[in-house]
């Protein structure tokens, strides 16, 4: 009797994969729904990014199973390669050739039938038709990282992967950039994206956080800030610089810093916690709802141990 085919974009389970004697990945089990903007966070060497080659079938799980795009990502790898857009962390276009050069070589990769008007199409989209015969290499950051996007869905996938794809760039060329995301997920695209800035991990539907090749924790930012039992105070009122400096490393304090106004604290024992911030009675504390950076510092505190302890 046949299983069911699963209606998710991404359907894989136990996920293996070692670099030597290193398990990068381990047991990896993910679920991402079509139209879904899936963040994937994690410290460097978590397994992101060879998560990301295994789904797109540039790498080949050592152990496991599963689907991509209705697809076999042991049995159907270059399949799957054709239908996914898939931007990494550096910029991988010939710097000597126009942006419209780059495209067009692109539209000859997928052997696409329409190719010339698909890059009429996606430069006009992402706005690149002032610099069409600008050369890649003398684009700015925000620019390079607008035209490797549209190289990445000028062959309309129905997966985007994108790792650390805003890296290096400023603020108004990522608050774009993801605003070209969401129209693209209202569109019928789904994404998985991995990323440092938390500002962007909100702006996702739903949130994954891997430590050492595992999901740890996932869920929509709001979900996941709150059921990470972590406790947090703001206290404003006197010499915050000097007492952010003074509080860190007391016991109970996993960590401090100054956030607009205020010292911004926290930490998962309640009793040693309060006890910490009872030494510094100049300051008004307020328990405050914890957001999704004290989240990530606090997986980041629990990480560390762990790696240092796994195998080499």
């Amino acid at each position: 009797m046949n299983e069911p085919v699963s209606d998710d974009i991404i359907d894989v389970h136990g996920l293996c994969k070692s670099f030597g004697a290193r398990r990068v990945v381990n047991q990896l089990s993910l679920r991402v729904a079509a139209r879904e903007v899936c963040g994937f966070l994690g410290a460097n060497g978590s397994g992101k990014t060879t998560t990301l080659r295994m789904l797109c079938g540039l790498l080949k799980p050592d152990a496991g199973s599963g689907t991509c795009l209705g697809l076999d990502i042991l049995r159907d790898a270059p399949a799957i390669r054709r239908q996914v857009g898939y931007m990494t962390q550096r910029f991988s276009y010939y710097e000597d050739l126009t942006v419209t050069e780059n495209l067009e070589l692109v539209a000859g990769v997928y052997e696409m039938p329409d190719g010339a008007a698909a890059v009429r199409d996606i430069v006009n989209r992402m706005e690149l038709g002032g610099y069409a015969r600008e050369l890649a290499g003398n684009l700015s950051g925000g620019w390079k990282q607008r035209l490797a996007l549209a190289a990445c869905v000028l062959h309309r996938p129905k997966l985007l992967l994108l790792d650390e794809p805003t890296a290096g760039v400023d603020a108004k060329a990522r608050r774009e950039f993801w605003d070209l995301i969401h129209d693209m997920a209202v569109e019928g695209l789904t994404v998985l994206v991995s990323t440092h800035y938390m500002d962007e991990a909100e702006r996702c539907n739903r949130i994954i956080y891997l430590s050492n090749g595992r999901i740890v924790v996932e869920g929509d930012a709001l979900e996941v800030a709150r059921r990470s039992g972590l406790i947090t105070f703001d206290g404003t009122g006197g010499d915050i610089e000097d007492i952010a400096q003074r509080i860190r490393g007391r016991p109970g304090v996993e960590a401090a810093g100054v956030f607009r106004r205020a010292v911004h604290v926290a930490g998962s024992d309640r009793a040693q916690l309060e006890r910490a911030l009872a030494e510094f009675p100049q300051l008004q504390w307020r328990e405050v709802e914890p957001r999704i950076e004290d989240v990530f510092i606090h997986e980041l505190s629990v990480e560390e141990p762990q790696r240092e302890d796994a195998p080499p």
